[in-house]
């Protein structure tokens, strides 16, 4: 599902959703894991091949054994982590301190996103750890690596119910604000609530129940300018469903050239 941007409506919808989804992923490593220091994650100076070059050779490694076992769950986590590290190394430091997602990143989180897909279907307990780094990796996925607005929904679900994993397991005000911070963005505004009220029961101070309610409201708003922007542009996308194929561009990039495939 491509969309026509020739258009000044479709120019601001693609700034809009562009916009919200950068909010989406600056603040979900926040409320995921704390404040953090990226220039310490990247070594002070940015992502660099180098930095990912142990994590491509530990993932090389792993792929040869997983040729005799498959299907072996403990083989296809540390797989993912390999490749999620990989991709997280590759990155670069953005103006304002942000992950900046390379070509190598986004290979790397692809990849990672295949892997995880089949040590899911390998493991009746999802690794809590694991889940914790892959939810991230798919709110990143979705902003840089995203050609179509059904890929986006993808991504942000399968993020949702990465962090799903690490909330049940790992109930704290962090985790559950954030899987209610991702399941705005899927529309299912009712399990979001949930998530939200036990993040707040969970809050040991009524100043700290007050933080999530204004972070979350914001969340929630940008959640629904985000669906109603998408529903927008599925509709515009059925009226040019005649357009030629060259008018068709990249949703989610500012110029209509993206990073997605």
């Amino acid at each position: 599902m491509l969309f026509d941007l020739r258009g000044g409506h479709r120019g601001k919808v693609v700034k809009v959703v562009y916009a919200v989804l950068a909010v989406l992923m600056g603040a979900s490593l926040f409320l995921t894991v704390g404040p953090v220091n990226i220039g310490e994650i990247f070594g002070g100076g940015g992502g660099s091949v180098n930095a990912a070059e142990p994590y491509e050779e530990q993932q090389e490694r792993i792929e040869v054994k997983l040729k005799k076992e498959p299907d072996n769950p403990d083989l296809l986590l540390s797989l993912t982590r390999a490749q999620i590290n990989a991709g997280t190394a590759s990155a670069t430091e953005g103006p304002n301190g942000e992950a900046i997602l390379t070509s190598d990143s986004i290979q790397a989180y692809q990849e990672a996103d295949q892997s995880w897909s089949e040590y899911l279907k390998a493991t009746e307990e999802p690794n809590p750890g694991l889940a914790q780094q892959v939810a991230p990796m798919m709110i990143q996925l979705a902003e840089f690596a995203s050609s179509s607005y059904t890929q986006v929904e993808q991504r942000i679900a399968a993020a949702t119910e990465a962090q799903k994993i690490v909330a049940e397991a790992r109930p704290t005000v962090n985790s559950l604000s954030t899987l209610a911070f991702y399941t705005y963005f899927t529309g299912d505004t009712k399990a979001a609530e949930k998530a939200r009220a036990e993040a707040k029961q969970i809050a040991k101070t009524k100043g700290e129940r007050e933080q999530i309610d204004k972070a979350l409201d914001e969340y929630k708003k940008n959640a629904a300018t985000f669906l109603e922007t998408k529903e927008k542009a599925e509709r515009e996308e059925k009226k040019a469903a005649g357009s030629a194929p060259e008018s068709l561009q990249n949703p989610l990039s500012p110029g209509g050239g993206g990073l997605g495939g």
